[in-house]
């Protein structure tokens, strides 16, 4: 107590980790972000769709703890497993999300098996066919931010792959803008989704898919957020390779500034 009471008097006080330290930065970094910024506000002035994705953390579904706190009556809280040991029947929940900037409006597809760019552009399409295609119905060009590495990343050529296949079936123009690397937090679907989806059930047990569901689709905000989740079981495999063969049939125009993060997938015909 002695010591407790003296560190205080020192200005002392019990503080946990925070995050702040990225790693090193690209040079055009900020470049990228103006580059980005400018992008959508052209896109959003002509009134075409563009949207943020991204994958949430995967959460382990069954009767696990969940951080937070919800009300109980006194001396009841939820009771749940004191070992986060995956439910071999259950397994994880994975959330691939799309979130339309111009409508504050969020679609999360859950997945139950690999986390790769097929799931997160099936996601899109998806996305695209139920409610893309009512809320803009003349457009003809999308516009995409995404971090740049994981089943969207910007070096992943089944992510190219699946969105000229996209492309092709949509008649979409299909633009990518990537975040610079280490800058994911900055992703809009981060704090503008993600946050509102996890706020919504903390302290709440995932005890089975529907809940998990069920959770983010009920995800609202006061200003006006709102969320449609869906259920995807399907199987997607992982280390699907995309050959060289296959990369060249890919119909894309590069920006000329930092074509490797900016491009623009081309419907074939």
């Amino acid at each position: 107590m002695l010591v407790s009471r003296t560190l205080r008097e020192l200005e002392f006080s019990l503080q946990a980790n925070r995050k702040v330290h990225e790693g090193g930065t690209h040079p055009d970094r900020n470049a990228q972000f103006e580059h980005i910024n400018n992008e959508v506000k052209n896109r959003l002035r002509r009134g075409e769709p563009v949207i943020s994705v991204d994958t949430k953390k995967k959460e382990l579904v069954g009767a696990f703890k969940n951080a937070g706190q919800e009300w109980h009556r006194k001396g009841t809280p939820p009771e749940v497993n004191v070992y986060d040991f995956v439910d071999p029947e259950l397994g994880k929940a994975i959330p691939y999300g799309v979130y339309d900037i111009a409508r504050n409006e969020g679609w999360v597809s859950v997945g139950v098996d690999h986390d790769t760019a097929e799931f997160a552009v099936t996601t899109i399409h998806r996305w695209w066919k139920d409610l893309g295609t009512k809320r803009y119905p003349e457009a003809r060009r999308l516009l995409i931010t995404a971090d740049g590495g994981g089943s969207n990343g910007s070096r992943v050529r089944l992510w190219k792959w699946e969105l000229q296949k996209l492309a092709d079936a949509t008649g979409l123009e299909i633009s990518v803008c990537h975040l610079p690397p280490g800058t994911s937090k900055w992703n809009k679907i981060e704090h503008r989704l993600f946050a509102f989806i996890s706020k919504n059930w903390r302290g709440k047990p995932l005890l089975d898919r529907a809940t998990v569901v069920n959770l983010i689709g009920n995800t609202k905000t006061e200003a006006g957020l709102g969320v449609h989740a869906y259920l995807d079981e399907k199987t997607y495999p992982a280390g699907i390779k995309v050959s060289d063969e296959e990369m060249a049939t890919i119909k894309i125009r590069r920006a000329s500034f930092h074509g490797e993060w900016n491009y623009t997938i081309i419907p074939r015909q």
